[in-house]
């Protein structure tokens, strides 16, 4: 299915681009559908393709070599995904599966590579997006080092995009118990018991789709050891 015009306004990364060149682009576009738990990018597939996110949510995950998976980021609506492969043309460096139904449009990477390289302003945006890759992957690196379920949990939640609310900190979209068990590198049992402590510690509030944060000093000390995390 083709992408519209319309559609690629939307996403921040092609803002810089002029009407006639975003037409031009819609149409070397493609548009497809992924449903929850789906492939959208395997890591072993030798072509790549540059993809923005439409709708839905996206997860790049790996797998140790016992099999775990281990879960490094999110992909929300208006982000995109593929640079690296784009950019140097070599093979992902993990797979990106669907965590909801989902729809994504592809850029080939050839034509992706030419957006990039002779597009100063998207350029800047693409390494400031790879150097943040980095410091998340040596972050989660620390994150994983941890022996403590339970300290990796507080640090992860603490990781996660949060919005300022007060004095509160807010996780608009949370993550499901076994999303955050694979990155985290735990179970979901562990997970959903660590969580009824935060609650009752009333360190995190549930409130409908969203998550806050009420106690950051809290978690922050069992993140960085100054308290011993409590038992779940």
């Amino acid at each position: 299915m083709p992408v519209s015009f319309q559609l690629l306004r939307a996403f921040p990364l092609l803002q810089p681009l002029a009407p006639e060149a975003l037409l031009q682009l819609s149409a070397q576009m493609t548009l497809r559908s992924f449903a929850r738990r789906e492939m959208v990018q395997a890591k072993e597939k030798v072509h790549h393709e540059f993809g923005f996110l439409v709708d839905g949510r996206l997860q790049g995950v790996d797998f140790t070599v016992d099999g775990r998976s281990v879960g490094l980021y999110f992909i929300a609506p208006g982000d995109y995904f593929g640079e690296l492969s784009v950019v140097d043309g070599l093979g992902a460096s993990e797979h990106v599966i669907a965590t909801t139904n989902s729809t994504v449009a592809f850029l080939e990477a050839k034509k992706a590579r030419e957006l990039i390289f002779g597009t100063p302003d998207i350029a800047r945006t693409v390494m400031v997006r790879l150097a943040s890759r980095v410091r998340t992957a040596t972050a989660q690196r620390t994150l994983l080092s941890l022996q403590s379920p339970f300290q990796r949990l507080c640090l992860q939640l603490l990781q996660l995009p949060l919005v300022h609310e007060g004095e509160k900190q807010v996780l608009n979209q949370i993550p499901t118990h076994q999303e955050i068990a694979i990155m985290i590198n735990s179970s979901r049992e562990t997970v959903t018991r660590a969580f009824q402590v935060l609650m009752l510690q009333k360190a995190v509030i549930r409130q409908g789709d969203a998550l806050l944060l009420t106690r950051m000093d809290y978690l922050k000390d069992i993140a960085e050891g100054r308290i011993p995390p409590p038992k779940a």
